[in-house]
C-alpha cells in the first residue's frame, strides 16, 4: 500500500520554529516498521506548508495514497484538519489516521466532530497502525475492533479498543535510519516525573524504556555515514541512567564519530563523570527545566527540584565546556513581581548562556487541564476554536495581559542586559585532555554574538568586545580556526587591517587550507592596497564564489581587465547564469 506520514502546520507563525519544525521521532519508527512489511512511505514534514497552501493539493494528486497517517502534537491539529480535508475531497476513499499525544488525549472529540478522520491511533503507534494497514489492505473492516490502540467510527457511535501494551523491547524496533535522514533522535521513551502542566505523564505513564547503547550509536553512526554530524538527542532526560550515557559516549569515540549534539536533562541527574564524557563524545549543549526561581511555584508545577541542584547542574555543566540552556515559564499560579524576582535573582546566580521563556499554556493531557476543565466546567469542544492552547492567565483573576506581557519583558531584558556579565564568570575546568574542546567551546559562543542569533538582539551589550574576549579565550587553550577568523573579521570591520593581518596569518599557519581564512586575509590586504599579496592568497581558490568578486577586484585595481573580465566570467558560470 501506499502510505503517507505527514507532519502539519501550526495554527500560528512563530518568530522562531525551532521547537516545531522537526518531525517527531515517531513519524520515523512508524515508517520504518511499514517499510520492514513492504508499503510504500514517504514522510512529509509539511510544517510550514501553509505558507504555499497550492502545493498540499499537488502533492496529494501525484501521490494518490492509499492511506495517509497524520502526526498530531495539539498546536498543529487544525493543520492535520486541514489536510483531512483536502485529501478526502480529492479522493474520498483514501483512509486518514490521525495519531500522536494530541490526538490521544482529544480522541473522541476529533472522531466526534471531524467525519474527514476515519481512525485515531492512541498512544504508542507502531504496531496498532501496522495492524490497521493490514487491514485496510485486505478491506476487513469488521477485524479493526480487535486491535488494541484505536478509536474510530461504528455507525453513529465512537469506539475505542482497549489500550495497546507498551512495546517491552523498543530494540525490537526496525532501525529507522536505515530508511530515512533526520537529527531528532531518542535513545528512550518516556518521563518518571509528574510535571502538572507536560503530557508525558499521561502518555508514557511514568514508565522509560531504554533503547541498548549498540542500538542507539549504531543509528547515529548510519545518520552520519549518511551525511549528518549534528543531533538532537531528544529524550526526555538523556542523563536519567549515568553508566549507560557513559557507555553511549565511549561508543560514538571508538566509533569515531565527530559529530555534535545537544541534549536535555534534569539538574538533579548529572553528575561530572557524565558531563565528562558527554564533553568528548560532542555534547555542546544541555537544556534544563527549570520553570521558576520561586519555589513555591515549581512545587505546584510539581517540578520538584531544589534551587541547590539548580545551581550546581549550571555550575559544572559550564565548567566542561557545555553550554548551559535554561527553560523558564511565567504566568504560572501564584505568579507575581515577587516570584519574578525570584527568578531574575535565580538566572543571576546561575548565569545560563541561552534562555528559553515561556508563558504557561493548558492544554490536553496535562493535570493543569483537567483542573481547568473542572474547576470551569468545560468540555473538549473547546478546541473547536482556532485556537493552538489556552493561557493559564486568562483562568487567572489574579493575573492579566498587561501584567504577563510586563513580567516578560522584565525577565527578557534584565537577562540579556547581563549576559555580558555572565559570558565574563566562565571558568572552565582545567583538564588537559578537553583544551581543544573548551576552545571550540568559547569560539562557538564568540560568534553567536558577533555572527549569531545574539548578534541580532538589541538588548545585549558590549557584543563585539564579549566575542573578542571569547575568541581571545579559545586560542588561550589552543590554535581553534573559527577564534582567528572571528577575531581577524572584527579587526577588519574595525579597519585595524595590520592587526587582522597578523591574527589571520597565525590562523593560516595552523589552518593552512581554510578558504574562509586566506579570503579573509586577501580582503585585509586589498583594504591596504597590497593587491598583490591579496591575489597570493585568494588565487589558492579560483573556483571558489566567495573569492571571485575579490579576485576580480584586485585584477580591477591593477589594471587587468582581461583577468578581471575572466573572474566574473567565471562566477557567472558557478551561480549558473
Amino acid at each position: 500500500m501506499k502510505i503517507l506520514l505527514i507532519y502539519p502546520y501550526c495554527l500560528e507563525d512563530r518568530i522562531y520554529d525551532y521547537d516545531i519544525k522537526a518531525v517527531p521521532i515517531g513519524l520515523y519508527y512508524i515508517g520504518a516498521l511499514l517499510k520492514e512489511n513492504l508499503h510504500s512511505v514517504r514522510i512529509l514534514n509539511w510544517h510550514n506548508i501553509n505558507k504555499t497552501p497550492g502545493k498540499i493539493k499537488d502533492i496529494l494528486i501525484r501521490e494518490r495514497p492509499d492511506v495517509i497517517g497524520i502526526s498530531i502534537l495539539h498546536a498543529n491539529r487544525w493543520g492535520g484538519i486541514e489536510i483531512a480535508q483536502i485529501a478526502k475531497k480529492l479522493d474520498p476513499n483514501v483512509k486518514i489516521t490521525f495519531g500522536g499525544v494530541g490526538a490521544t488525549f482529544l480522541w473522541r472529540h476529533l472522531l466526534s466532530n471531524f467525519p474527514e478522520i476515519d481512525f485515531i491511533v492512541i498512544g504508542e503507534g507502531e504496531y496498532t497502525f501496522l495492524s490497521l494497514v493490514r487491514c485496510i489492505e485486505k478491506k476487513n473492516y469488521n477485524d479493526i475492533e480487535k486491535i488494541k490502540g484505536i478509536a474510530f467510527r461504528k455507525g453513529n457511535k465512537v469506539i475505542r479498543t482497549e489500550d495497546a501494551p507498551f512495546i517491552e523491547d523498543i530494540d525490537s524496533l526496525p532501525n529507522p535510519a536505515k530508511y530515512f535522514r533526520y537529527q531528532h533522535v531518542t535513545s528512550s521513551r518516556g518521563c518518571p516525573w509528574n510535571c502538572s502542566f507536560c503530557g508525558s505523564p499521561r502518555f508514557w505513564r511514568r514508565r522509560v524504556r531504554f533503547h541498548s547503547p549498540d542500538y542507539f550509536v549504531e543509528q547515529l553512526e548510519l545518520l552520519y555515514k549518511k551525511g549528518i554530524k549534528f543531533f538532537y538527542f531528544s529524550d526526555d532526560t538523556f542523563t536519567i541512567r549515568k553508566e549507560r550515557v557513559i557507555e553511549i559516549c565511549k561508543k560514538i569515540l571508538e566509533r569515531n564519530l565527530h559529530i555534535t549534539w545537544f541534549a536535555i536533562s534534569r539538574v538533579n541527574y548529572v553528575d561530572e563523570e557524565a558531563l565528562y564524557w558527554m564533553r568528548r563524545a560532542g555534547c555542546i549543549q544541555i537544556s534544563y527545566g527549570v520553570e521558576s526561581g520561586s519555589e513555591k511555584i515549581r512545587d505546584l508545577l510539581n517540578k520538584n527540584i531544589k534551587t541547590q541542584d539548580i545551581k550546581r547542574a549550571f555550575s559544572l555543566t559550564i565548567r566542561y565546556g557545555i553550554l548551559a540552556r535554561a527553560y523558564f515559564i511565567y504566568g504560572c499560579p501564584g505568579e507575581n513581581w515577587e516570584t519574578i524576582q525570584e527568578t531574575i535573582d535565580l538566572i543571576h546566580i546561575i548565569k545560563p548562556m541561552s534562555i528559553i521563556f515561556y508563558i504557561l499554556d493548558l492544554f490536553p493531557g496535562t493535570a493543569l487541564y483537567s483542573e481547568f476543565k473542572k474547576k470551569f466546567r468545560v468540555s473538549d469542544q473547546i478546541w473547536l476554536q482556532r485556537i493552538e492552547d489556552i493561557m493559564y492567565f486568562e483562568t487567572d483573576p489574579h493575573l492579566s495581559r498587561e501584567m504577563i506581557l510586563a513580567f516578560g519583558k522584565r525577565l527578557r531584558e534584565t537577562y540579556y542586559g547581563n549576559l555580558h556579565h555572565y559570558v565574563d564568570s566562565i571558568e572552565l575546568i582545567h583538564k588537559r585532555e578537553l583544551y581543544p574542546l573548551h576552545s571550540d567551546f568559547c569560539s562557538r559562543l564568540g560568534m553567536t554574538f558577533s555572527h549569531g542569533d545574539y548578534a541580532e538582539i538589541d538588548a545585549i551589550k558590549k557584543k563585539e568586545e564579549t566575542a573578542e574576549k571569547l575568541f581571545k579565550k579559545a586560542l588561550g587553550y589552543c590554535p581553534d580556526h573559527r577564534a582567528y577568523l572571528g577575531l581577524g573579521i572584527i579587526k577588519q570591520k574595525n579597519r585595524k587591517y595590520e592587526e587582522s593581518i597578523r591574527i589571520l596569518s597565525e590562523g593560516i599557519r595552523y589552518f593552512p587550507d581554510s578558504e574562509s581564512l586566506n579570503v579573509c586575509l586577501g580582503i585585509s590586504y586589498m583594504n591596504l592596497g597590497r593587491f598583490d599579496r591579496a591575489l597570493s592568497y585568494l588565487l589558492k581558490f579560483p573556483d571558489s564564489k566567495e573569492a571571485l568578486p575579490y579576485i576580480a577586484g584586485c585584477y580591477r585595481a591593477l589594471g587587468d581587465l582581461e583577468r578581471e573580465s575572466a573572474s566574473l566570467e567565471r562566477l557567472r558560470s558557478l551561480q549558473g547564469y
